[in-house]
């Protein structure tokens, strides 16, 4: 099979073409060090050429809510015009659990745009949400972190393991389209605040965090509902603490010093 993976260059993207090649099928990976701007249309119809799937997990270099929107429906109405010129059949993209639940959230809504362009497109498509991947906690506890101290949500939160989004994804691409949106989480569902505890103490790193209700995430207040799944939704078996005790992020990052 023939599958073109648009963002194939970044973390999910590499780590899902690596995948689908040891299973013995076609890769594309589509990015701008192969020649492919999804912004501009550069290079789309040399890399879909024979395609049955795209696979899109490519993301907006900028989370601010103007500039998002305007990656997300540029970048769509490009893959999918391409798609039909092509004769894809199967459109498999990677959104983010909660683009429904969290309008104050601009990025969000960008994701949301996304997915409302791609049921709209006539093109067979699957969606799967996925929650927060462990690679990204650590982005989340700097942007909430003043001086020595990080003020986040106490709402629940259930992170996931990218490898395992990546094994799910390489599952739906093989398999027919569903015309419908999935989700995948972590096996654990805790407080966001203990979460980036656990996370700093695997990292011995000395700020302190501070469990704030109304502490924004990306500028949102959070509720126990706006970053977890619904019922139904797949489930990883790597929990958290497996995955520090293997992460370089725990065992190569340097300690960071408590401010004076």
């Amino acid at each position: 099979m023939r599958i073109v993976v648009i963002g194939g260059s970044g973390l999910i993207g590499t780590k899902l073409v690596s995948r689908l090649r040891r299973c013995g099928h076609e890769v594309v990976a589509a990015s701008l060090p192969s020649g492919v701007n999804i912004i501009t249309g550069e290079g789309l119809s040399r890399a879909l050429a024979g395609a049955e799937v795209l696979v899109d997990v490519a993301n907006s270099p900028s989370f601010e809510a103007r500039a998002a929107l305007e990656f997300f429906e540029t970048a769509g109405r490009n893959l999918l015009a391409a798609e039909k010129s092509a004769g894809v059949q199967h459109h498999l993209a990677l959104s983010i659990v909660g683009t429904d639940r969290m309008a104050d959230n601009g990025y969000f809504r960008a994701k949301l745009a996304q997915e409302s362009l791609v049921k709209a497109s006539g093109i067979p498509y699957t969606i799967l949400r996925s929650t927060q991947f462990f690679e990204f906690i650590s982005a989340i506890i700097d942007s909430a972190t003043v001086g020595n101290v990080v003020r986040l949500s106490p709402a629940l939160f259930q992170p996931v393991s990218a490898d395992e989004v990546v094994a799910v994804l390489a599952d739906l691409a093989l398999e027919p389209p569903l015309n419908s949106t999935l989700e995948v989480a972590g096996p654990e569902r805790r407080p966001l605040e203990g979460i980036a505890q656990q996370f700093l103490g695997a990292k011995r790193d000395g700020r302190q965090v501070i469990a704030d209700p109304q502490a924004t995430y990306f500028g949102a207040v959070l509720d126990d509902r706006s970053l977890t799944p619904s019922a139904g939704a797949r489930l990883g078996e790597i929990r958290l603490e497996d995955w520090l005790s293997q992460s370089r992020f725990t065992n190569s990052s340097k300690t960071r010093k408590q401010d004076p």
